[in-house]
């Protein structure tokens, strides 16, 4: 007999908690969690922001929802749309690289035996991958604020809160919300 007997015998009740927690860990790595990916459209977080995350093909509609009722001049618009294009090309090249990332984090998933230390190399470089699209998002966010009034700024601000609050209500359902 074993001077450890329970490390040669797993119970099916502890074989099904380890199964459930790394499939736990599979759909945290990669099922695409919003804040590793950005907003996504319809998201109250996307605002102002989504015409960066946006192909560059509807920047300029974008462009022309969000400065509605702004007062802006067709310079601030032009400018605008040159730094929202910029960015959505720049972010277009991250959308893909984390779609590798996540691909990746399936192939490593599916292996006969599962690599923890490939499983956190994949991990640090989501959260690079993060942090890059944060800051290109944060650069053109500052970009466009150098181009808006203070209270252009104030006004589209105000829009995206009022916007939020409506998705809000949408989400959970409440009456009087979009949709409902």
């Amino acid at each position: 007999m074993s001077r450890f007997p329970a490390l040669h015998r797993v119970s099916p009740r502890r074989t099904l908690s380890l199964a459930a927690a790394v499939a736990v860990s599979l759909a945290a790595l990669t099922a695409s969690p919003a804040w590793a990916h950005g907003p996504r459209h319809g998201d109250p977080g996307m605002g102002a922001q989504g015409m960066f995350m946006a192909g560059p093909e509807r920047v300029q509609r974008m462009v022309d929802h969000w400065l509605r009722d702004l007062n802006a001049t067709p310079e601030q618009r032009q400018q605008i749309v040159q730094i929202a294009e910029s960015a959505a090309k720049d972010l277009g090249a991250l959308r893909d690289s984390r779609k590798a990332l996540r691909e990746e984090g399936l192939r490593l998933f599916t292996q006969p035996t599962v690599d923890a230390n490939a499983v956190e190399s994949l991990r640090q470089r989501q959260l690079a991958l993060h942090d890059q699209t944060s800051r290109r998002m944060s650069q053109a966010m500052l970009e466009v604020s150098r181009v808006l009034t203070p209270e252009q700024r104030q006004t589209l601000a105000e829009r995206m809160k009022q916007r939020a609050q409506r998705w809000e209500e949408h989400r959970r359902g409440q009456p009087g919300s979009p949709g409902r």
